[in-house]
């Protein structure tokens, strides 16, 4: 199982240099170090930033005027998914 912490830590490191407000996925990948392939892992989770975007646009309600109420939507969202 994924710790909600370290995972919340590393989408707000990675997304906190977007430029906000974001109006769809497409506008995050700019701020991410290695583009849609950027990797987020906690315990027996790993992701992409493009399995996120793929898995959870259903959980994701854009524009996003802040980093904080983006990675908010996608903890959620993983919650949602069984993933936390």
């Amino acid at each position: 199982m994924a710790d909600e912490e370290e995972l919340r830590t590393q989408l707000t490191e990675a997304f906190e240099g977007a430029d906000y407000p974001v109006t769809n996925q497409m506008d995050l990948v700019p701020a991410l170090p290695d583009g849609p392939g950027t990797t987020f892992e906690s315990g027996d989770v790993s992701m992409t930033a493009m399995e996120l975007g793929t898995r959870l646009s259903s959980h994701q309600e854009f524009p996003y005027e802040d980093v904080d109420s983006l990675v908010d939507d996608v903890i959620e969202g993983l919650k949602a998914e069984g993933e936390l």
